[in-house]
């Protein structure tokens, strides 16, 4: 506690003033789009891999911004910056669908003369397969995003003989795709703009593909991935650009993305014109000095994402309710802002939806004064709630990644449950395989440090699919409800919310804030903080835009 407090002291002093303002200043207005900056290669930097190739199955902020410049879905959301980042629009569709049936049936058109990177000419059949693909390589979303097609509850339980008979149907006559739904669901279209409904090959192997390569319709492939060296794009050959807004034609000619080394090394290779941009966060003591000697550099953006620290409910300690309501009053959500970089780059929470999500609420128990904001910990209630658990002195391990951010939120977690009286350690696993570790209720994970960016925007992103019963697979590596709650009365609320959403969205939007409320009486996990996205890019890179889905556009920035 102590050594956090210490950081925040120093930090807040130094590093407020110069961030605060890039943080006024993040939207740079995108450059006139020049033919000539088309070419040359793009070098990306990170400390480590994070898994699979296959866009059905990896569920990473890492991947997903470029998945969706390998691979397209149906629909797409606009590769713009800005507000206009959030619109869904047509891609492999050529047009947006035709909806009937009382909002359960979608049918589209599908676009003619694309090809994938391999060569083969996109038809519905590879549609059709990619849906049962879904379903058979187990997606992460597929219990949670895809379940409303109909014939999806006998593919999640036996998902090897997956058909979605009478769900997603391909008539090559016409070139059309249906698919059913047994409810209406508002949210659908945002769910076909991810990439985990991506198209791929009818052919393709329908287990995780892992490192190889699946041949996808973007304006890029990837050429070749060794998760402890490097992932290389280039090219496809076979692109042809059909819709600037859901896949434009990338300006690099190649983009290397190494991994290995550490955030202090990455930044001083981008300030040294060796690499153009890092995925892990500047160092927090770094962004002080960079935020005056080279602010034009810097580039920052809110994100709709939460820091949290799921609890393991299945397993001690934390399968007593005031055991994780203990650590959810002790936790002091200013030091690990302060860790993050300080009040400029991330701000408390302790609700799950974030504050720019819509359905959000101004709610907060689990602090001293109770009421709309989290205002300071209370280590008197905490231990209070400790005893009356009976579970104090028992063994905890908190897993976090091997970034400099993960292992100080991590090390600040192993204190506080120290204080609270529990035998408390550390286990700091590389960031490639961190993600599906904790997942894994194999490997007995009582409480670990992660995060989550929101998919799309809908309270269900964040509540449903980290909370609910149907994101819960003990003994997979795409579980991704961690804490592995199942609470029967909250998961019908959800659905009914989400059902709600397609006839009166405001009455389901304030029925999410009291979902949101209730779920965090049963303290599933300890929200930490909301971060801003903070971007070092080299003095090269050009035409830099954000987006609120994928973050920082790879592929619509030129290095030329």
């Amino acid at each position: 506690m102590s050594e956090i407090r210490s950081i925040r002291a120093r930090l807040k002093g130094r590093f407020l003033g110069g961030v605060a303002a890039l943080a006024i200043g993040a939207a740079f207005p995108a450059l006139a789009q020049d033919d000539a900056h088309y070419g040359g290669t793009m070098k990306l930097l990170g400390v480590s891999s994070e898994g699979t190739l296959d866009p059905h199955i990896n569920y990473t902020a890492r991947y997903w911004p470029l998945f969706i410049y390998t691979h397209d879905g149906l629909m797409a959301f606009k590769k713009v910056g800005g507000p206009e980042s959030a619109e869904v629009v047509p891609d492999l569709a050529e047009a947006m669908p035709e909806v009937s049936n009382d909002g359960k049936t979608y049918t589209f058109k599908l676009r003619q003369g694309i090809k994938f990177s391999n060569g083969k000419d996109l038809t519905v059949d590879d549609v059709v397969a990619s849906f049962q693909r879904i379903f058979k390589v187990s997606s992460p979303t597929s219990g949670s995003f895809y379940s409303g097609i109909v014939g999806a509850d006998k593919c999640l339980a036996e998902a090897e003989t997956c058909t979605l008979e009478g769900g997603v149907t391909g008539d090559a006559a016409t070139n059309t795709i249906t698919i059913n739904l047994v409810a209406p669901d508002a949210e659908f279209l945002f769910k076909l703009a991810v990439p985990h409904a991506v198209i791929m090959p009818a052919d393709t192997v329908m287990k995780d593909a892992g490192n190889q390569p699946i041949p996808g319709t973007g304006t890029y492939m990837f050429e070749s991935y060794d998760p402890n060296a490097s992932l290389i794009m280039v090219r496809n050959p076979h692109f042809q650009e059909w819709s600037k807004e859901a896949q434009p034609k990338g300006y690099p000619d190649r983009i290397e993305y190494t991994f290995g080394g550490t955030e202090e090394a990455a930044v001083n290779a981008i300030l040294n014109g060796q690499a153009d941009w890092m995925y892990e966060p500047v160092p927090s003591d770094r962004l002080a000095e960079l935020s005056v000697s080279n602010a034009d550099q810097l580039r920052v953006a809110p994100l709709v994402a939460w820091w949290y620290a799921p609890m393991n409910v299945n397993i001690p300690p934390f399968d007593s309710l005031q055991a994780r309501q203990a650590l959810n009053f002790a936790v002091d959500r200013g030091a690990l802002v302060s860790v993050f970089g300080g009040p400029a780059l991330a701000a408390p929470v302790c609700t799950i939806l974030p504050p720019d999500m819509p359905g959000h609420a101004d709610r907060c128990d689990y602090t001293a004064d109770p009421g709309e904001f989290w205002s300071a910990p209370d280590m008197e209630k905490a231990l209070a709630l400790v005893e009356e658990s009976g579970t104090k002195g028992q063994k905890v391990t908190v897993v976090a990644d091997d970034t400099s951010t993960g292992r100080a939120v991590g090390t600040y977690l192993q204190t506080v449950l120290t204080e609270l009286g529990y035998d408390a350690t550390v286990q700091s696993i590389s960031g490639d395989i961190q993600f599906t570790y904790i997942q894994n209720t194999n490997n007995n994970v009582q409480i670990s440090v992660t995060q989550w960016y929101q998919d799309y925007p809908a309270p269900s992103n964040f509540l449903h699919v980290l909370f609910g019963c149907d994101s819960f697979t003990p003994g997979s590596d795409s579980s991704v409800n961690m804490s592995g709650i199942c609470d029967k009365g909250l998961d019908d609320r959800m659905k009914a919310a989400m059902a709600l959403a397609a006839t009166d969205p405001e009455a389901a939007l304030t029925e999410w804030g009291n979902i949101d409320y209730d779920m965090m009486k049963l303290a599933p996990a300890v929200p930490l903080f909301t971060p801003k996205d903070v971007d070092l890019i080299s003095t090269r890179l050009g035409n830099y835009e954000f987006s609120s889905q994928f973050h920082w556009l790879v592929g619509n920035s030129w290095v030329q």
